[in-house]
This record gives structure tokens, C-alpha cells and sequence, in this order.
């Protein structure tokens, strides 16, 4: 079983049967079972617990009911057969992964979110009524407004190209990924620095120095890393391929990507005509008559603080939007691997119902945790946008560094919920709870190496940077060449260009989140249960030994 040499270089011509690799046996289909002993299934008697700080993982049961290392529950036992040795009629996904004495875990988080949804409703129907009631100086031609203090139907119509833009092109990324997967890697690293690139020098020889800089340094950082991977992606795209194989024939996985897209396309859209007429409702100015229109007044306290909740609000919608196509979809992934032989019924249906009742709010705590990050690292852009239109470089550079510390931040936590969310969708554990055993059992199972190994979370961030920096220079070239009257000095072209570039942004992270989830829910069914990857998908752990033989140290019975 150990096959020790590495054959990365010869990974693009597979060892299915023409020679160069070693032949390895097609997977056996079928396999007798038995009564469970000791609580397991078709498995010898668990070996005993290992020394004292070993920190290895074992299922052996206590007298709690608890597992070894606090990892909970362990991953369900194949399918029964019937009385003739053959398969019986699938289970529902509810039986796979019954979750004991169900119920709404972290519901303050829930309601939380819940409650923030609704103060979105309300500031958009306050803000929408203001925009309506003064429609007639907001419209006109591109840059025939009569409104000259605020944002107008101009900018409606740009953040509906960028709408555009931003579905087209993650459409098309993912249509890439399913035909040209070998290739795909490459070109998701190539677009994005050439158009990292391409966007920071447009905007640097227009003097847009602010904006310019902070692209160039996105481009050569990625560059970089780019560079530095190439070793890791033979692995990569063999996972890739895996997960797009099992979206093929399992579940629903690209109807919820296109689901999920449609409605992150269309809170955007709400989103985007919310922000601009918070600008014509608020913005204080003598010849704004929205300020006389509905409730309130009209000062800049009152623009910045609706502004921050509704970017703040918005982080928070699309993320747990995103979250909960992730989570639908480990339930999908984890089906396939816990059951490829008999895939239970129902599982796309049970794995959302599951996220939207007990797991509800555990999926809005995660997702309020990185909204409240992507928020500060928002804020930290706009000071530095604020600092290099007042020439202040020191500071610039300043929040440049706060902007990149926030953003490991987020790299971090989003490493460990992608995990977490998977282990909640299996077996319906709180948030924190998730979190700390997910990641314990990673730790002691050493399946980090794999998680680092693996280049498809990076690379689907860069495919979703590529649709950010696309949609940031459209809306750029937009305003430039548009030259509305409202932005006759320019002072809007910051705030329209980011929130372009976090349009685009979520978007396409919505749509390639079942990808990326599929992968990570192979890894972490990988460490709740090797034996099951051994034992029903030898064929993908063989071809995972010759791309990259650490892998034995992760995943052994």
C-alpha cells in the first residue's frame, strides 16, 4: 500500500492503463459486511489508545460515549445490505448523519443576523423612497444630471455593467475549471497577475497614484506566490479534478453554484442601488431636495454611519450566503465519501435543510466573525485611499501594513471555518465546538500538510481577484471616459472603484465555493475516518501517494 516514489512529473499522463506508472487495482465494488463489533463495521477491533501526548487519533469509545481527543462522533458506518448480500435501497441523508438530540445551536447568532437583515431592508426601503421622490434631477443622460453633490443614476447603470461583468466572467471561470482542468491553475495565475499588472499601470498613468499603488503591490505579491507554487500543482489539480468528477455524478453541486450565483448577482444588485441612494438621500447639500423627502435629514454623520451598516451588513449577507453553499455542499461531498457505494437520498435537500434550522446560527456566528474582519480591513482602505488624496505617505503606508495584517487575519479564519463548516454540516455541531475539534483532529492527524499542499483555495482567491480587478477597472474606465458631474474632481472614484472590486469579488467566491468545498471535505473526512479512503477510494489514494508520497503520513488506517 505505501508506494514511496513521487511521479508528479509523470501526473498529466495518469496511470490508467498505458504505461508510465505503476498499475494500480481498480476499486472493489462490492464487499461483505458484517454485525458491528465494538461499534464499527466491516473494520477489525479498534487498536488500543495511544501513549499519553502521542497526540494520535483514535475512535476507540469511552465510557462517556465520548471519542479519544474530543473529536465527537465518529464518521457513519457503510450502507446495510439485504438478506442477499446486495446492496439495500439507499438511506436518507438524515439517517447517514442522524445528528443525536437535535437542536438551534448559537441561535443568538441567528436572531443577530436575522435582526441586521431587516435594518437593511429598512435603510434601503427609507433610502430607495428618497431616491424615487427626486428621480427627475437623478436621471437624465450619463453625465446630464442635474445632481452635482452625490451619486446618481449613473452610477446605478455602471454598477449594472459591473454586475454584468462580474457574472459573465465567474461563469466563465468556472466553465474553465470543468473543461480545462489540467490547464486550469495555470491560467487562473497567469489572467490575474497580467491584469493585476494592467490594472495597477492604467491606473498609475492616469496619476490615480493611490489606487495604482496598491494594485502594483497585489500584482507582485501574487506574482511571487505564484511563482514558489509550481512544485504543488500536480497535487492540486488532481484534487480539483476529483471534486469536479464527483460534482458530476453526485448531488446537485453546480445547480446550487448557479443558484447560489443568481442570488449573490442579485443581492448585489439591491445593494447597489441601496448605496447610491443613501448618497442622494443623505448627502447634505442646499439643493438636495431628497433631504426634505420621507424620514430624516440630511448631514455627512448620517451618510458615513448608513454607509458603514450597509457595507457592514452586506459583508455579512454574502458571506453567509457563501457559507451556506459551503455547507450544503459538504454534506454533499462527505455523502460521496462516507457512501460511494450506496448514496443516500435526498442529500442536497437534507444538507440545506440542516443549514437553514438546527445549523443556522452556528453558519451566521462564522460568517459574522469574517464580516466583522473584511469590514476593518474595509475601513483600513479607505483611510489609506483617504491618506494618499491628502499626500500623506507615511500614513499611506501605514494603512497599507494594517490592511495587509487584517488580511492574514482573514486568511486565518477562513482557513478554519472552510473546516469547521464541513464537520457542522456531517454532524451538526455548534460553531466554537466545530472549530476547536475540527481543528485539534487536523493538527494530531497531520492533514495540514495536505491543506498546505493543496493550492485550489489560493488559486480560486486569485480567480476571484481576477473578477474583482476586471470589474474595478471597467468601473474606472467607466467613470473616466463617462466623466460625470457629480465626480467632476474625482472624489468618488475611490469609493465606486472598491466597491466594484468587492462586487466582483463575492460574486465569483459564491459561485467556485462548491469546488473549494468539495476538496476540503475530502481532507477532513480524510482525518475523521483514513480507513474509508483506503478501503472504497484506493484508486484516488494511490494516485494522491505518486503526486505527493507524504501523503502516507496523513492517511493510513
Amino acid at each position: 500500500m505505501a508506494y514511496q516514489g513521487g511521479e508528479a512529473a509523470n501526473y498529466y499522463s495518469p496511470p490508467h492503463g498505458g504505461g508510465g506508472g505503476p498499475q494500480y487495482p481498480p476499486p472493489n465494488n462490492s464487499y461483505e459486511m458484517h454485525q458491528p463489533q465494538n461499534g464499527y463495521y466491516n473494520r477489525p477491533p479498534p487498536p488500543p489508545p495511544p501513549p499519553a501526548g502521542g497526540g494520535g487519533y483514535s475512535n476507540v469509545p469511552m465510557n462517556d460515549g465520548g471519542y479519544h481527543n474530543g473529536y465527537g462522533a465518529p464518521p457513519p458506518p457503510p450502507p446495510p445490505t439485504g438478506p442477499d448480500g446486495k446492496m439495500g435501497p439507499p438511506p436518507s441523508y438524515d439517517e447517514v448523519f442522524a445528528v443525536q438530540k437535535p437542536k438551534w445551536n448559537d441561535l443568538w447568532a441567528g436572531v443577530l443576523f436575522l435582526a441586521t437583515c431587516a435594518g437593511f431592508v429598512g435603510v434601503s426601503a427609507i433610502s430607495i423612497q428618497g431616491y424615487a421622490a427626486t428621480r427627475n434631477i437623478n436621471s437624465g443622460g450619463l453625465n446630464g444630471q442635474r445632481n452635482r453633490f452625490g451619486l446618481t443614476t449613473h452610477t446605478i447603470w455602471l454598477f449594472g455593467w459591473v454586475l454584468i461583468t462580474a457574472i459573465v466572467l465567474s461563469y466563465g471561470y468556472m466553465w474553465v475549471a470543468r473543461k480545462f482542468t489540467k490547464q486550469f491553475i495555470w491560467i487562473t495565475g497567469i489572467l490575474n497577475v497580467v491584469l493585476g499588472f494592467a490594472t495597477a499601470l492604467y491606473m498609475l498613468s492616469r496619476k490615480y497614484y493611490s489606487g495604482g499603488i496598491v494594485f502594483l503591490i497585489f500584482a507582485i505579491f501574487q506574482l511571487i506566490c505564484f511563482i514558489s507554487w509550481r512544485s504543488r500543482i500536480p497535487f492540486s489539480v488532481l484534487m480539483l479534478q476529483t471534486a469536479i468528477d464527483v460534482a458530476k455524478n453526485f448531488g446537485h453541486v453546480y445547480l446550487v453554484s448557479a443558484i447560489g450565483g443568481l442570488l449573490a448577482t442579485l443581492f448585489a444588485a439591491w445593494f447597489s442601488v441601496t448605496l447610491v441612494s443613501v448618497y442622494v438621500k443623505y448627502q447634505p447639500d442646499p439643493n438636495n431636495p431628497a433631504c426634505r423627502q420621507g424620514a430624516g435629514g440630511c448631514s455627512s454623520g448620517k451618510v458615513i454611519g448608513l454607509i458603514a451598516f450597509i457595507t457592514f451588513a452586506a459583508y455579512w449577507i454574502s458571506e453567509w450566503l457563501k457559507n451556506t453553499i459551503h455547507t450544503t455542499i459538504a454534506g454533499v461531498y462527505g455523502s460521496w465519501y462516507f457512501n460511494s457505494r450506496n448514496f443516500p437520498t435526498g442529500v442536497t435537500r437534507g444538507a440545506l435543510k440542516r443549514c437553514l434550522t438546527y445549523s443556522f446560527g452556528s453558519i451566521s456566528l462564522g460568517s459574522l466573525v469574517v464580516a466583522i474582519i473584511n469590514f476593518l480591513r474595509q475601513l483600513a482602505s479607505v483611510a489609506r485611499a483617504q491618506a494618499s488624496s491628502d499626500g500623506d505617505i507615511l500614513g499611506m503606508i501605514l494603512w497599507c501594513i494594517v490592511g495587509c495584517l487584517i488580511g492574514l487575519l482573514d486568511w486565518a479564519v477562513q482557513f478554519l471555518n472552510r473546516y469547521a463548516f464541513a464537520h457542522i454540516a456531517l454532524y451538526g455541531k455548534a460553531y466554537v465546538p466545530a472549530a476547536k475539534d475540527t481543528w485539534k483532529m487536523i493538527k494530531d492527524r497531520g492533514i495540514d500538510a495536505l491543506v498546505n499542499e493543496c493550492l485550489i483555495g489560493p488559486v480560486l482567491g486569485m480567480g476571484a481577484m481576477f473578477v474583482g480587478y476586471a470589474t474595478a477597472l471597467m468601473a474606472y474606465c467607466y467613470m473616466v471616459f463617462t466623466n460625470p458631474s457629480y465626480n467632476s474632481g474625482g472624489g468618488f472614484t475611490p469609493v465606486v472603484v472598491a466597491f466594484a472590486f468587492l462586487i466582483g469579488l463575492q460574486i465569483c467566491n459564491v459561485f467556485t465555493t462548491p469546488l473549494s468545498s468539495g476538496i476540503d471535505t475530502i481532507f477532513v473526512a480524510s482525518a475523521w475516518d483514513p480507513e474509508v479512503m483506503i478501503r472504497d477510494h484506493p484508486d484516488l489514494y494511490h494516485r494522491m501517494v505518486a503526486v505527493y508520497p507524504e501523503v502516507q503520513q496523513a492517511i493510513h488506517a
